[in-house]
């Protein structure tokens, strides 16, 4: 049954009817994550990625109290521009941001969300959310691990945000039953930079098991979804020593000015950005665009076992 609320872009529908692979993108990457207009200029080079790569891509948001997968070039433009006025929108937000007919940036797991109700299976963004810093006094804890326990979507990612907790991240994604796949690394990729210390559950080693992995969840009827870990290409990681002390005085200055809840990631990677001569934001469009290309031949190779 069509869901009353959601729009496929005509793109969308037509690869989703003739069962070709489509890969979901995040709005908030352009809404909250990056300045105008590198954030309408990035969001347009990661949909040509994902095209050159043999998929269509379904760019998710809230226009106008619709659900859109799929989104023009202007309602791109229009988000991007409007900036942090948009609402940045979590699950508990969708009823409201709907029934007042009002606009919202999909978070990751509000694009797992409508990626769901759409049929699409396989999502590309830069890096989940998680459990924050100090989270065991605020209780600070990004909805997408939640969203992941529950929503039958394959996200792949650069890793969580190196701004989080990590080790308790991965804790909590056990706890949940969530995998956690290192794409060609056994080691959860920090974002920025390539290594973390943490070990994932598993690692594999081409979009071809990648896919099968997700095809024998979905077979079995498991709840939830799976989460693929991408490194950062080489040439464009980080100093760890250079991104880590930004890092820790983005965090400190958050504290002081009281800072939290859904404003704590656009201020920390604003800041960082900032502390880093924009270095960050650079790694930040090179690491969404690499998840992309391997999005697009996942959920290509996802189709041939459909």
């Amino acid at each position: 049954m069509k869901n009353p609320y959601l729009d496929l872009s005509p793109e969308v529908a037509a690869a989703l009817a003739a069962h070709k692979p489509v890969v979901a993108l995040e709005s908030t990457i352009i809404s909250h994550g990056m300045p105008y207009p590198q954030n309408v200029e990035t969001a347009l080079a990661v949909e040509q990625t994902i095209r050159e790569n043999g998929a269509t891509p379904a760019t998710i948001a809230i226009i106008g109290g619709r659900l859109k997968a799929g989104l023009t070039r202007e309602e791109i433009t229009y988000l991007g521009k409007k900036g942090t006025a948009v609402t940045k929108a979590s699950r508990r937000d969708l009823p409201v941001l709907v029934a007042r007919g009002e606009d919202g940036a999909t978070t990751v797991t509000t694009t797992m969300m409508i990626a769901a109700m759409a049929g699409i299976s396989v999502f590309a963004t830069g890096g989940i959310g998680g459990v924050h810093r100090g989270a065991e006094t605020t209780m600070d804890i990004s909805a997408d691990l939640e969203e992941l326990a529950k929503t039958p979507v394959m996200v792949i990612c650069a890793g969580a945000k190196s701004i989080l907790d990590l080790g308790l991240t991965l804790e909590y994604l056990e706890t949940k039953g969530v995998p956690v796949i290192g794409y060609g690394t056994e080691e959860l990729p920090a974002f920025y930079t390539r290594k973390s210390g943490f070990s994932v559950d598993y690692r594999l080693d081409s979009p071809e098991e990648l896919a099968r992995a997700f095809h024998a969840a979905r077979e079995m009827g498991l709840a939830g979804g799976m989460l693929v870990t991408n490194p950062i290409p080489e040439e464009y990681s980080m100093d760890p020593a250079v991104i880590g002390a930004a890092i820790d005085e983005a965090v400190a200055e958050a504290g002081t000015l009281g800072i939290h809840g859904k404003a704590t990631t656009p201020f920390l990677l604003a800041k960082i950005k900032d502390i880093t001569g924009g270095e960050s934001l650079a790694s930040n469009i090179q690491l969404v665009l690499n998840n992309a290309r391997l999005a697009a031949k996942t959920a290509a190779a996802l189709e041939v076992l459909s």
